[in-house]
C-alpha cells in the first residue's frame, strides 16, 4: 500500500491533463537564458535520487507525493548548459514545491548550438501532456510505436521529406525493427511545422499500426542504408536510390548493394549487389554540385572526396565514380602509391576507380612514411588551439548566408568519445577545410551521425538545423537517459553568431612578379581564385577582437594599413587580430610588410624573409596560418606578394 499515494497523484495528473484543466502536478519549466525557449534533456534529481528529465518543451510534471508542499532541492545537469550554483559545492536549485504550483529555472548555455526538441521516440511531450498543455505534434506521446531510432538519412522526394532510420525499438519486445523504418513529413513551406516547432512524422505502417521495415533485404542481421539520393531520369521523373549493407556480429559488413525506393509499395527494392572489394560506392549524406555545367552528386565521409554525375544511370554504374585522391591511377587499398610531381609534392585530382586517402588508409600511409604530414589535404583543427580534430562523420551543404559550403561534423575521441560536434566552412566542396569551431558538447554521452537538414534553412541560410543520435552506446556511460536514449535530437545554429566567424582563405592572384599581384578572399561562389595560390587565412567579417585591414594606393603602389582613416578608400580587404595582441590564438602568425628600396613597392608575407631588394618595414597584423594540417602545391618564388583591392 505504500505506493498507493504515488499512483493516485500520477493518476490525478493524467486525468487533469485529459480534461484540459489545470494540473495538480508541480510545474518546473527550464528555459534557455538567452532565448527564453524551453530546454529539453535537463535532468533534475532530488536529494534521494529520484530523477526527472524535461520533455521537449523544457517541462517537468513533478508528482512525487512525499515531496509536495515542502521546499525541495534538485541537482540540475544538462549537456551544454551551466548548472546553477546551489551553495556549498552543490549544483542545483531548491523550489517551494506546491500542488499546482510553478517554478522557472533559467540556464546559461555553453553550447553555441541550441537544443530544440527530440524528433523520435516515446513521450516527446510527456510532461506537457501531464500538465494539461497542448503540444505541437499530432502524436506527442507515441507515434507508430517507435520508442527509439538510430541514425537518420533523409531527402525531399515527390514533394515530401522522406526519413529513414537504422535499428528501431518498439514496445512489444527488445528486438524491434532492424531493416530501416521510414516516414514522411510535409515541407514547412507546404504546410508542415516550422523546424523551430517540430516534425510531424507520418510513418510507413504495418497492419498492427506500428512502423514497418522498408528495406528488409534477405539474409541474417540488420540492413542499414546510406547515400540516399534523389535523381531525375530522362522523363524528368524523380527516383530515389540508396546504398545498403547487411551486418553480422560484431559489426561486420558481409553484403553491399544498391536499392531504389518504390513509393507505391513503400519499400526499397534491390537494384544490384556491389562487390565488397569495390573501391568506391555511394554512402553518407549526399550533396549536389554543378561544375562547368555538369551536375554531380558528392558523398562526404566526412569530406566530399567521392562524386558521380547526377543521373540514375551513372549512379548505378560504379565505374563512373571518381575520388579526389593523391594516389596513382593503378593504386588499390592494399597497394597504395602516392602520386607526386617533379618537386615531390603530392598531386591531388579526380580519378576513377582509385580510393580516396582517408580514415584507416590515411593513417596507414602516414605511419609508413609514404604519406607525409604536409601531404594531408583534409585535416580540421581547432581554430584557437590548432589541435587536430579527428573528423568521423557528418554532412556538407551549400549555405546562401555564408556563400560557402558548411560542414557539421562529429569528432572521434574528443572530450567525449563520440559526443562532440564541430562547424566548419570552405570555399569549395573539396576545401580548403581547415579551421573549425565546436558547437555541441556532451558529458560522457554519444551524439553520433549528425546531419544538417538544408530543407529547413531559415533566413536565407542564416539559421540552420541539424540532428544526431543521442545514446550511451560507445560512451562508456552505463546510465541511460529515460526516453531520450537511442533517439534523434534536433539543434539550431545561428551562423550570424560571432563565435562562428572562422578564418577564410586569402588568395594571391595576378602574375608571379610585378604590381599586378594582389591578395583577395573569394568574392562569390563562382570566383574562387586558384587554390594553389592560397597565402593565409583571415576573417571576412568583424568580431569583437578583430580590426579591419584596408588597402590604399601610395605613390602608385598598393599598401595595407590598419588605420581607421583608410576606410575612406573602401571596404576592408579582410579582418585580422592586432599585431601586438598578447593572447593571440596559437593558430595565428604575424603578417609582415616588406618595401622595395628603389621602386617603393609593398609586399606582404608571413615568412620573415627579405629578397629581391625588399626589406622588412613592419608588422601589419596577425592572420591565421595556412600551414596547419593543410598544404597545397605552390609556385616557387612567391613568398612576397603585393596587395590590391
Amino acid at each position: 500500500m505504500q505506493y498507493f499515494p504515488m499512483l493516485l497523484a500520477a493518476l490525478f495528473c493524467v486525468l487533469s491533463a485529459d480534461a484540459e484543466e489545470a494540473s495538480d502536478c508541480f510545474r518546473i519549466k527550464v528555459v534557455d537564458e538567452a532565448t527564453g525557449r524551453g530546454v529539453p534533456l535537463v535532468e533534475l534529481t532530488t536529494v534521494n535520487n529520484v530523477r526527472f528529465v524535461t520533455d521537449s518543451a523544457g517541462l517537468v510534471a513533478f508528482d512525487e507525493p512525499g515531496l509536495l508542499n515542502r521546499r525541495t532541492f534538485f541537482r540540475v545537469s544538462s549537456h551544454g548548459y551551466e548548472s546553477p550554483d546551489g551553495g556549498y559545492g552543490a549544483r542545483g536549485r531548491a523550489f517551494d514545491v506546491t500542488s499546482g504550483g510553478e517554478a522557472v529555472l533559467k540556464l546559461k548555455r555553453i553550447n553555441i548550438a541550441e537544443r530544440l526538441y527530440r524528433v523520435t521516440g516515446g513521450g516527446i511531450y510527456r510532461d506537457s501532456v501531464l500538465l494539461g498543455d497542448k503540444p505541437p505534434l499530432a502524436q506527442p506521446l507515441l507515434n507508430a510505436g517507435v520508442l527509439g531510432s538510430d541514425s537518420v538519412v533523409n531527402a525531399v522526394f515527390n514533394g515530401r521529406i522522406h526519413w529513414f532510420w537504422g535499428d528501431t525499438n518498439l514496445p512489444p519486445h527488445p528486438l524491434g525493427i532492424f531493416d530501416v523504418p521510414g516516414a514522411t513529413s510535409q515541407l514547412p513551406e507546404n504546410g508542415g511545422l516550422q523546424p523551430d516547432v517540430g516534425v510531424d512524422l507520418s510513418y510507413f505502417l504495418n497492419d498492427a499500426g506500428n512502423a514497418k521495415a522498408t528495406a528488409d533485404m534477405p539474409g541474417p542481421g540488420p540492413t542499414w542504408i546510406g547515400g540516399l539520393t534523389v535523381l531525375q531520369d530522362e522523363d524528368h521523373r524523380e527516383r530515389m536510390f540508396a546504398n545498403y549493407v547487411k551486418i553480422k556480429p560484431p559489426m561486420e559488413t558481409y553484403e553491399r548493394g544498391l536499392v531504389e525506393f518504390d513509393a507505391h509499395a513503400e519499400r526499397f527494392e534491390l537494384v544490384k549487389k556491389i562487390p565488397l572489394e569495390a573501391p568506391m560506392f555511394p554512402d553518407g549524406h549526399p550533396l549536389k554540385v554543378t561544375e562547368q555545367g555538369v551536375e554531380y552528386v558528392y558523398f562526404p565521409q566526412p569530406f566530399p572526396t567521392l562524386r558521380v554525375r547526377a543521373t540514375p544511370n551513372d549512379f548505378q554504374d560504379l565505374t563512373q565514380y571518381e575520388s579526389y585522391t593523391c594516389l596513382t591511377a593503378d593504386s588499390t587499398e592494399t597497394n597504395a602509391v602516392v602520386d607526386r610531381n617533379e618537386n615531390g609534392v603530392a598531386k591531388y585530382s579526380w580519378k576513377r576507380g582509385v580510393p580516396a586517402v582517408r580514415g584507416p588508409l590515411q593513417e596507414r600511409l602516414l605511419k609508413s612514411g609514404d604519406l607525409k604530414p604536409e601531404d594531408v589535404h583534409f585535416q580540421l583543427v581547432d581554430v584557437d588551439s590548432g589541435t587536430p580534430i579527428k573528423a568521423h562523420g557528418g554532412s556538407v551543404y551549400w549555405n546562401e548566408y555564408r556563400q560557402r559550403w558548411v560542414m557539421i561534423v562529429l569528432e572521434s575521441w574528443g572530450k567525449s568519445m563520440l559526443g562532440e560536434i564541430w562547424f566548419a566552412e570552405a570555399d569549395t566542396p573539396i576545401g580548403p577545410w581547415l579551421y573549425a569551431r565546436k558547437v555541441v558538447t556532451h558529458d560522457k554521452y554519444s551524439f553520433y551521425n549528425p546531419k544538417q537538414h538544408p530543407m529547413f534553412d531559415r533566413e536565407n541560410g542564416r539559421v540552420i538545423f541539424f540532428e544526431g543520435t543521442y545514446t550511451h552506446t560507445f560512451s562508456g556511460n552505463t546510465e541511460q537517459t529515460p526516453r531520450y536514449d537511442y533517439n534523434q535530437i534536433l539543434y539550431r545554429l545561428d551562423l550570424a553568431d560571432k563565435r562562428l566567424a572562422l578564418p577564410v582563405p586569402v588568395y594571391r592572384t595576378g602574375q608571379t612578379n610585378g604590381a599586378a599581384q594582389s591578395l583577395q578572399s573569394r568574392a562569390s561562389a563562382d570566383s574562387v581564385p586558384e587554390r594553389s595560390r592560397m597565402e593565409f587565412f583571415a576573417l571576412d567579417r568583424k568580431t569583437f577582437a578583430t580590426i579591419p585591414v584596408y588597402s590604399r594606393n601610395v605613390k602608385g603602389h598598393q599598401q595595407l594599413t590598419t588605420e581607421s582613416s583608410a576606410g575612406f578608400f573602401g571596404a576592408p580587404v579582410f579582418f585580422a587580430l592586432p599585431a601586438d595582441q598578447a593572447d593571440a590564438p596559437a593558430t595565428t602568425e604575424l603578417l609582415l610588410e616588406f618595401v622595395h628600396d628603389e621602386t617603393g613597392e609593398h609586399r606582404y608575407s608571413t615568412t620573415a624573409t627579405a629578397e629581391n631588394g625588399f626589406r622588412k618595414t613592419g608588422e601589419v597584423c596577425r592572420v591565421w596560418s595556412a600551414d596547419r594540417g593543410f598544404r597545397m602545391p605552390e609556385p616557387k618564388n612567391h613568398s612576397l606578394v603585393s596587395i590590391r583591392r
